[in-house]
């Protein structure tokens, strides 16, 4: 299926790890190819299983990123469980150049930031359907040790108190069935402004 978005603003999905965002974003891409690009962070952390460098994420040294950063290149970036993520002002230009809607997945302080440039995007809060499904998820991807599971829930209790403060975003998708989740996002996306 091919559609156009009806605005060319910037969309921001953002909320706690474990919320079901890249899942959520996996399938519009597969469904609508044409209409939107990724905005391909940067990141200090390591590769997972699976993951390409340049398609997932740009995987730089601390001391790269600290440069970037240097360089005024990132539009946001945060360190979030001892490694650095942003977003350059040139991946999202790239999507724009391509013809295609920028999607921005980033933490609450990338959306702070975000929301002090004159991007005009549009903000999507994806949450769990409760903190206890929240920390299952993240113990049932079996990717993260202990301490990092702990640290992600510690900063998810912030990200929720952000993310349900009203004006934080244009809508808050509870993400407690996947389809349904979905079709709201797909609504929000096309929705006429």
């Amino acid at each position: 299926m091919s559609a156009t978005p009806v605005s060319s603003r910037p969309i921001v999905v953002f909320g706690p790890s474990g919320t079901g965002k890249s899942t959520l974003l996996k399938r519009l891409f597969a469904e609508y190819p044409t209409s939107f690009g990724f905005s391909v962070s940067n990141t200090t952390r390591n590769p997972r299983a699976g993951e390409i460098h340049g398609k997932d994420y740009h995987f730089l040294t601390r001391d790269e990123f600290l440069a970037a950063v240097e360089r005024k290149e990132f539009i946001e970036h945060a360190e979030f469980s001892g490694n650095m993520y942003g977003t350059t002002v040139q991946a999202v230009k790239d999507v724009a150049d391509a013809g295609k809607t920028c999607i921005l997945d980033i933490d609450v302080q990338g959306v702070k930031s975000v929301k002090a440039t004159d991007l005009g995007a549009r903000f999507v809060f994806v949450a769990p359907p409760s903190e206890e499904e929240l920390e299952a998820r993240l113990r049932g991807r079996g990717t993260d040790d202990e301490a990092s599971i702990m640290k992600r829930l510690d900063a998810a209790k912030s990200e929720l108190a952000y993310g349900n403060t009203e004006g934080s975003c244009d809508i808050k998708i509870v993400n407690d069935n996947l389809d349904a989740a979905y079709t709201k996002l797909v609504d929000f996306i096309f929705e006429k402004n």
